[in-house]
């Protein structure tokens, strides 16, 4: 068969594109790696025990839309880096808008402070645990966000590794806050932002290799 035969053959038989192939995948994806994180904070560390006068308290919501919204911004990046040629001008934005509002709340507490207090509202009680709690509970969505991008076409791959990294990390830290018993804005500032960006790093690391195709 001639070369001008086959690519008729192909573009004759060839079914339209499925629009929403990317946001099935990665809504599953999500799904089971938040199903997954939850069993396993559910497992290794538990709910936190005062949750029902915790969800009365304005800080908690606050913790918990800071790492939903960098959920947001995660897929957001990684729809994007899904695909090739895709822009990513608004994702700075979309990132650093969390970041930025809840360092300057983290600011706003450290100034009215008294200074005695200043080292607990940083370091809290938990501070060696937090990002490494975050780092284990991200590892299911870490695994099902990189299955998605995988069966999808990124070519900037350190790119994506990172947009797949985030994603995971912020799923991770979104469960993580139903246990962590933390709420001072400065912990969560730094040491949450440390967990997050330590799967960002990691994805970012990987991306090369394990999304190559």
């Amino acid at each position: 068969m001639k070369t001008d035969e086959l690519v008729t053959l192909l573009a004759a038989s060839g079914a339209p594109a499925d629009p929403f192939v990317i946001a099935r995948r990665f809504a599953i994806a999500i799904g089971w790696g938040a199903f997954g994180s939850a069993l396993l904070m559910a497992l290794l560390l538990g709910v936190r025990p005062d949750i029902r006068a915790a969800v009365q308290w304005p800080m908690f919501w606050i913790k918990l839309v800071f790492a939903l919204l960098l959920v947001g911004a995660g897929l957001f990046a990684s729809l994007r880096l899904a695909r090739p040629g895709a822009s990513l001008t608004r994702l700075p934005a979309a990132l650093a808008g969390p970041v930025v509002a809840i360092w300057l709340l983290a600011v706003y507490a450290l100034a009215t402070a008294e200074p005695a207090m200043r080292a607990e509202l940083i370091f809290g009680r938990t501070w060696r645990s937090c990002p490494s709690n975050i780092i284990v509970l991200s590892v299911p969505a870490f695994v099902a966000i990189f299955w998605a991008m995988r069966g999808l076409a990124p070519t900037r791959l350190r790119l994506a590794g990172a947009g797949a990294g985030l994603l995971a990390g912020a799923v991770g830290a979104s469960v993580y806050a139903l246990h962590c018993p933390e709420l001072a804005a400065p912990f969560i500032g730094v040491w949450y932002v440390a967990g997050i960006l330590a799967v960002t790093t990691f994805g970012a690391l990987v991306g090369p290799w394990a999304l190559r195709w």
